[in-house]
């Protein structure tokens, strides 16, 4: 019988937390008595977390490891962990104890319930510093408004989702962030639930202003990845119609101001109104180039997103 349940377990210098982490998911999974693998995958750790995890592995035989040379980042950490998992159902999850073991129950119910991928909203009751709480209600509200995915809580890494979902995912920079508005945008079905939320167990967060800025650029990214992958020209090509038309009012203001006698030669108007065509032109252009980029490759079609029956 195959491997039932997966939970990807992604950590960066958590070995004092993986000690305590591990052994309760694994006490949960084996609580549910369905096949299960519980993979750590090691994001270049500088600590003792190889050694932590070799005697975990010694207890724990549904333990697996894998170690990456160097940090790359979660998104690459998870991205590298869907390859080598063996479960018809996967659970994400952090390795600093935040996430509690015993709601796995609640989000494989939720899949059970209809959803193809499901998130632990920590929206409620969330043990975090006062800063990483509301910056994290900033982002979900600028989240949920630009993609159009509802959701209240998009960072939460413990989500639980089917394997065609992971199978469809492409992680790279901050893209685990937007693991919903991806799946939705494949034509899953996505939702969350609310799960309790623990203090850090040791240590501390790997938090920061940067990853902060960063998930917001990646969001950009996202829009446009799900918004204009198969149809560019109706970004680029739009915004370069907008500056073509207000530097083509410009030019014709400019324009009956020279026949009315008027010298235009030193007018900011002038300049401007040049430069939005120009720029206009080249942003059509590439509007353009991009169509037929996709047009030349293979785009992904709709038998990309449909499921055996």
């Amino acid at each position: 019988m195959g491997v039932e349940i997966s939970v990807l377990l992604p950590a960066y210098n958590e070995a004092e937390n993986l000690v305590e982490v591990v052994p309760a998911i694994c006490d949960e999974l084996a609580r549910l008595d369905r096949t299960h693998e519980v993979v750590v995958v090691d994001d270049g750790s500088t600590d003792a977390t190889p050694a932590v995890v070799a005697e975990l592995r010694a207890s724990h035989p549904a333990v697996r490891y894998v170690r990456l040379r160097r940090n790359f980042g979660k998104s690459a950490a998870l991205s590298v962990g869907f390859t080598r998992i063996q479960g018809e159902v996967v659970v994400l999850m952090d390795a600093d104890g935040q996430d509690d073991p015993t709601e796995i129950p609640t989000l494989l119910a939720a899949l059970e319930g209809g959803l193809d991928q499901v998130t632990g909203s920590r929206a409620g009751h969330r043990n975090d510093r006062f800063i990483k709480r509301n910056t994290s209600k900033v982002y979900n509200g600028v989240t949920a408004r630009v993609t159009g995915v509802s959701g209240r809580d998009f960072n939460s890494g413990f989500k639980a989702m089917k394997r065609p979902v992971t199978d469809s995912l492409e992680m790279y920079g901050e893209l685990h962030r937007y693991i919903p508005v991806l799946a939705q945008w494949a034509g899953f079905r996505v939702g969350e639930v609310p799960v309790r939320h623990h203090p850090r167990l040791h240590g501390s967060t790997k938090f920061g202003r940067a990853r902060f800025w960063r998930g917001f650029l990646d969001l950009f990214t996202v829009k446009f990845l799900t918004t204009y992958t198969s149809r560019p020209f109706h970004l680029f090509g739009g915004i370069g119609v907008i500056f073509g038309a207000i530097g083509s009012a410009l030019l014709g203001w400019m324009a009956f101001s020279k026949a009315t006698g008027h010298d235009i030669g030193t007018r900011p108007a002038l300049q401007i109104g040049v430069l939005l065509v120009v720029v206009a032109v080249q942003l059509i252009t590439l509007g353009l180039i991009a169509e037929l980029i996709i047009h030349t490759r293979r785009a992904r079609g709709p038998e990309d997103f449909a499921d055996e029956p």
